[in-house]
């Protein structure tokens, strides 16, 4: 017995290690955020060798251009006026990230809570049935939120590069297409682009109904576990 009693006790202390990190993490991008920072002028960097979906490339920064190459020049974006580009990944992208890291930080607490009840010994009482609930149910609903919170991200950053990228095929200069129709409903972001963002598209909504699902197991052996006693 008690050499499998170090596992629930290495995962909660293992959980309350990540929800102290990401609390911090949390807390950082949050005073970022208050904090507003801006590029100095004469910012520069690059080119950098950087892999771009696979393919070797470059990246670079200078005069308010980002620059792109990728597939040895044969593809590349330049992005003019990169301020508002910024402006919409602080604005857009950091409170994004905020919410993943609150959540993530509530994930890990709860698990902690669920493994310090498994270590005493508590694995079929009300508390922990209702824990593995509680993880469930916050699973399907940051997978809602998530998902719309991606879409208006995606849909800004995408409208932007619209206006202000350039995109070059073998030298040819293309333009993206405006997007337009945007629409939500039922957890769906979808606009004539063809790209779209779904919550039935994030692997935390299935994860949460197999945790509902095994929560109902939790249940029904702590009903047999009381007419066991009651019949004792």
């Amino acid at each position: 017995m008690t050499n499998t009693n170090w596992l629930p006790k290495f995962l909660r202390w293992m959980f309350t290690i990540f929800a102290v990190f990401t609390a911090l993490g949390a807390l950082a991008l949050f005073v970022l955020l208050v904090i507003d920072p801006t590029l100095p002028p004469g910012t520069h960097f690059g080119p950098l060798e950087a892999n771009i979906e696979g393919f070797p490339g470059t990246i670079a920064f200078r005069n308010s251009t980002f620059t792109l190459n990728a597939l040895r020049g044969g593809i590349g974006v330049i992005v003019q006026n990169t301020d508002g580009l910024i402006a919409i990944l602080k604005h857009y992208g950091l409170p994004l990230l905020i919410l993943n890291a609150l959540f993530f930080t509530a994930l890990f607490d709860l698990l902690r809570r669920l493994f310090r009840n498994v270590g005493r010994g508590e694995s079929f009482t009300p508390q922990t049935v209702r824990l593995v609930q509680i993880i469930g149910v916050s699973l399907l609903v940051f997978s809602i939120v998530s998902a719309v919170g991606e879409g208006w991200f995606h849909y800004s950053l995408f409208s932007y590069l619209a206006q202000h990228a350039t995109i070059l095929v073998s030298g040819t200069p293309i333009h993206l297409p405006q997007p337009h129709d945007f629409t939500h409903g039922g957890g769906e972001v979808t606009f004539s682009s063809g790209n779209d963002g779904t919550m039935f598209g994030s692997p935390l909504f299935f994860s949460g109904l197999l945790v509902l699902a095994l929560s109902e197991v939790f249940r029904q052996g702590l009903v047999l576990k009381r007419e066991h006693d009651l019949t004792v």
